[in-house]
């Protein structure tokens, strides 16, 4: 993707390495970027692309540059045109940005551990971390995030670390910082948890917020606010495409559902009865309906309900968001911020940090006034482009942040 003229005048790009480079999400993210880019599409979506974020420094679009790892073998360009033919994407825009989807996709490298390979955990993450840093010296990236857009894992059991889990050692390896937007382990596995303090790295996480419990988020803190006795909340998620796959596993399905109910429990002050079902329905492809039925009581006990239908595209939805957390995380990590980005919980079912648990307006609000803290120094910035942040004092443990 070409830099903006502001951005080639200091040589500034920012590198976005995707996990699960192939999918559906960083397919339409890739296709989306360079849409916005072109001024084919308006950035639909994007909190960054609106005015509170316009003084906090963030890396322009035209200056993200991708790659990612992978464990398929579908090129960009072809992976793009059935999202398109599914209704994921508009008519015509693979073609239209064939050139950014093909740079995209000769960055993608083979991920795993796939069967049959014998490579331990140190030389799996030595072998990603390698690939990260070989991407950013050849695309001349200032710096690099690393985000996972996989699909969901089930809950590792043992001590070994999982796949998500040692491309998250891997980005800590290169020196970057990470974004986990899945369910997935990712650095919450606990041989993680050291290196990650280590590394002096800002990461954000986990499972984006992009659909039914954004929903929850808000109505939650409506039922709670207006002091209405919620008795029970039911929900059945049905999806098709790789997710819906992903989700057939029961253990990827509790993953996913964790969070879901970890966010009416934290608005309402309680759990309170009733589960969420996920059921694949491939027919559905990229698509997903999500209803909730929600049992409640009123003044003198009047029994009432509300129930809700949403229906949408989950890379859409989440695409936007994705691109969002790339750039605030970039330059958090420019501004030398470290740690968990509490601050970023707007976008997760399950953030990392301090901030406001899971109410969408305060944590909104938390986001606002992370941009405001983000955007110190940026006149400053600007006139030197984005330079590399310090490396950190001391050296992580073998499975994490050496250099």
């Amino acid at each position: 993707m070409s830099a903006s003229p502001s951005a080639s005048s200091h040589g500034s790009r920012t590198g976005v390495w995707l996990i699960g480079a192939r999918g559906s999400v960083a397919t339409t993210v890739v296709a989306g970027c360079a849409a916005v880019t072109a001024g084919l599409h308006p950035p639909t979506g994007m909190v960054t692309e609106t005015p509170d974020f316009a003084d906090a420094g963030l890396p322009a679009l035209p200056s993200l540059v991708f790659g990612g790892h992978d464990t398929v073998d579908c090129p960009l360009p072809k992976r793009a045109e059935a999202l398109a033919a599914g209704g994921v994407l508009p008519h015509g825009l693979p073609s239209a940005v064939g050139a950014e989807l093909a740079a995209a996709d000769r960055e993608i490298r083979p991920g795993g551990p796939l069967p049959g390979d014998l490579r331990d955990e140190e030389a799996l993450i030595a072998a990603f971390a390698a690939d990260i840093t070989d991407f950013a010296r050849r695309s001349g990236a200032d710096r690099t995030v690393v985000v996972n857009v996989a699909s969901t894992e089930p809950v590792p059991t043992g001590g070994a670390l999982p796949a998500s889990s040692l491309y998250a050692a891997a980005a800590l390896r290169a020196g970057c910082p990470y974004v986990n937007f899945t369910p997935s382990t990712g650095l919450h596995h606990p041989a993680l948890s050291a290196p990650a303090a280590a590394s002096g790295l800002p990461y954000a996480g986990r499972d984006g917020k992009t659909g039914q419990t954004l929903l929850r988020s808000v109505l939650g803190p409506m039922f709670a606010q207006r002091a209405l006795a919620v008795r029970a909340w039911s929900g059945t998620n049905l999806l098709g495409g790789g997710d819906g796959a992903a989700l057939a596993d029961p253990a990827a399905a509790a993953a996913k559902n964790a969070g879901k109910e970890r966010v009416l429990a934290d608005t309402l002050g309680a759990p309170v009865e009733g589960e969420v079902h996920i059921d694949d329905v491939p027919a559905l492809g990229d698509w997903k309906t999500a209803w909730d039925h929600i049992a409640f009581d009123g003044f003198l006990g009047a029994r009432m309900v509300l129930q809700t239908t949403w229906q949408g595209c989950d890379s859409s939805l989440a695409a936007p968001l994705v691109l969002d957390l790339a750039r605030l995380v970039a330059r958090a990590h420019q501004r030398g911020l470290t740690g968990p980005l509490g601050e970023l919980g707007f976008y997760f079912k399950d953030p990392v940090g301090d901030g406001p648990s899971s109410s969408l307006a305060e944590q909104y609000a938390e986001l606002k006034r992370f941009a405001g803290r983000l955007a110190d120094d940026a006149d400053a910035d600007s006139e030197t482009g984005f330079a590399p942040a310090p490396a950190p004092d001391a050296d992580a443990d073998g499975r994490g942040a050496r250099r």
